[in-house]
């Protein structure tokens, strides 16, 4: 009988330090894109601004990153993966110094703006560098663990700014962030393995192929809701707890971070159930089910309002790994790339920057609890969408 083949296992071991380097880094690209939504009760107190004008900033944070991804490809092919990696740190680390310092709301939303632009050069050239440091059977391990990040940053967050607000202020914090991303772009500089080719910037024949798909619209219009119950929730959610639910800050940030404890765990288990009852399936149960929970923050008393926040962060974390899923299925691998770029930029501005713009504009009117049951209802209508999916449809 043979002895297994623990070669490749071997391999995937030598290269584990240089993925797990990645995922802490893009835990701080993420945080650089979520950091200011634990503290907009107290930014919105000290530049005495609206919740419409609050959620605003992170229209201007998507924005930004939607400019960064869609010219990703072009700053890569010039400066290699590594380094277009190093500058995304170093303008991180500048541009969040320059929200730290910021007196107008002009100036906030520039700096904002800035905070995604440098946030967006990240992602591709760190799927390309994992993708080559990585044999193509550890792949999805690898790809896993780097994509860990967002869901510690859900949970990390607010509880950090809890602990942090109690003795600094929020300019102090976003100080701090800015030195640590600067400090992270050095240790990149001098650590980083991996990605010291150049990249290839996005062919116009191929992005107008899918632009002719309607199963590209279709996608785009779930990954949408996707960001929408995700990270759009997730900014306005401290906000509206303090300005309309009345609880302290504290609390507040420590609920929300609380309720996504168990996310990286379900998002596995949603990856499963993708295999296991297929795609379309289990893309518009989540929506549904992601609907009526998002709908009922808004609708339950007070003494229901925690279960409310608990359980809809951990039916929403289901929809990403179907989500990609479908978005890979769409074309072979040679062009995947490029569907990526068209769909995940577009569904961050209006999921995670249209929406909070529109829940702090429900809350300016007097309605905040009405504009979480809109965008439940809208994530209902989005389950619908989902049963037109047909992967590989063009």
């Amino acid at each position: 009988m043979s002895l297994p083949d623990t070669s490749t296992d071997t391999a995937f071991r030598k290269q584990a330090p240089a993925v797990l380097l990645m995922a802490a880094i893009f835990l701080l690209n993420f945080t650089g894109r979520v950091i200011l939504a634990p503290l907009l009760p107290t930014v919105e107190a000290d530049l005495e601004i609206t919740h419409a004008q609050a959620g605003m900033f992170f229209l201007f944070v998507s924005a930004g990153y939607l400019t960064a991804m869609s010219g990703a490809g072009y700053v890569s092919a010039r400066l290699t993966h590594h380094r277009t990696i190093v500058l995304s740190f170093a303008l991180l680390g500048l541009s969040t110094l320059w929200v730290a310092s910021a007196t107008t709301l002009t100036g906030m939303r520039l700096g904002v703006f800035t905070m995604g632009l440098s946030a967006g050069f990240y992602l591709p050239s760190a799927l390309a560098t994992i993708t080559s440091l990585v044999t193509r059977p550890h792949w999805g391990k690898a790809i896993s663990i780097h994509e860990l990040a967002p869901n510690t940053s859900f949970i990390a967050v607010p509880l950090l700014a809890e602990f942090l607000l109690r003795s600094l202020s929020w300019r102090a914090i976003l100080f701090h962030f800015g030195i640590v991303n600067f400090l992270a772009s050095g240790l990149y500089a001098v650590a980083g393995r991996g990605g010291k080719f150049t990249g290839e910037p996005p062919a116009l024949a191929v992005i107008r192929r899918y632009l002719k798909n309607p199963m590209l619209w279709v996608v785009l219009v779930l990954f949408i809701m996707g960001v929408a119950i995700t990270l759009g929730v997730f900014t306005m959610l401290p906000l509206y707890l303090v300005s309309a639910r009345g609880l302290g800050e504290g609390w507040a940030n420590t609920l929300v971070g609380l309720s996504r404890g168990a996310c990286p765990l379900l998002a596995l288990l949603a990856g499963w159930a993708a295999d296991r009852f297929g795609i379309r399936r289990t893309l518009s149960v989540t929506l549904a089910l992601s609907g009526v929970t998002t709908a009922l923050v808004g609708l339950v008393s007070d003494s229901w309002l925690a279960v409310a926040v608990f359980i809809q962060p951990s039916v929403a974390v289901g929809f990403f790994p179907a989500g990609f899923t479908a978005l890979s299925a769409m074309d072979d691998a040679q062009t995947r790339g490029t569907a990526v770029s068209l769909v995940v930029p577009m569904a961050f501005v209006i999921g995670g920057g249209v929406i909070p713009w529109f829940l702090g504009l429900s809350g300016d009117l007097g309605a905040f609890d009405l504009g979480f049951v809109w965008v439940g209802l809208l994530t209902l209508a989005g389950a619908g969408v989902a049963l037109l999916y047909r992967p590989g449809a063009s």
